[in-house]
């Protein structure tokens, strides 16, 4: 991969939103490798602040508490030439996407649903955040136009392996409008 790209200090934060398994985080240590910029993953600024894993959270706070502890963790960042991997639940918040959307851009990491339940297996222990008994399809259809309405773009991941997901994330990021 080239090193023609690159995140200051001062740059937008490079934000990452999608279903959970997209590879979020994935492509985002990936990123901020190639970038030369730090990394933070919203579920474990979560976990960490609580002692505690995401569905144990779930499983104590419910869906309204994990809500509100992600709001809260998204809305204490301060930083700017970062890449974010966030979880794949902050889209029902519009004050964190509000938060995201003053201090980066945000992009949508997209995958079809078949590939998605491929790749999850067991949602309760992955920490999906999901109403009980919700389907992945139904979460997936939920999800979609929130995720639609917060992007500034969406890259179609299906077929692409680490070095071709991370190329297309790097080019659409260098394509990106900077902020106002």
């Amino acid at each position: 991969m080239s090193k023609t790209f690159r995140l200051h200090a001062h740059d937008p934060n490079m934000v990452l939103i999608g279903m959970p398994g997209v590879g979020k985080s994935t492509l985002g240590v990936l990123a901020a490798k190639e970038l030369a910029a730090p990394f933070v993953d919203t579920d474990l600024l979560i976990q960490a602040a609580h002692g505690k894993r995401l569905e144990e959270i779930i499983r104590e706070r419910g869906l309204a508490g994990f809500r509100a502890a992600e709001e809260a963790a998204v809305c204490a960042l301060n930083c700017a030439g970062t890449v974010i991997a966030t979880g794949g639940s902050v889209v029902y918040s519009a004050k964190a996407m509000e938060h995201l959307r003053r201090r980066g851009r945000i992009l949508w990491l997209d995958l079809s649903c078949a590939l998605l339940e491929r790749r999850l297996g067991d949602l309760d222990a992955r920490g999906v955040v999901r109403a009980p008994g919700q389907t992945l399809q139904g979460l997936y259809d939920e999800r979609k136009p929130l995720y639609a309405r917060h992007a500034h773009a969406r890259l179609l991941l299906d077929g692409m392996n680490h070095d071709e997901a991370l190329k297309a994330l790097l080019e659409t990021w260098a394509s990106l409008e900077p902020l106002p």
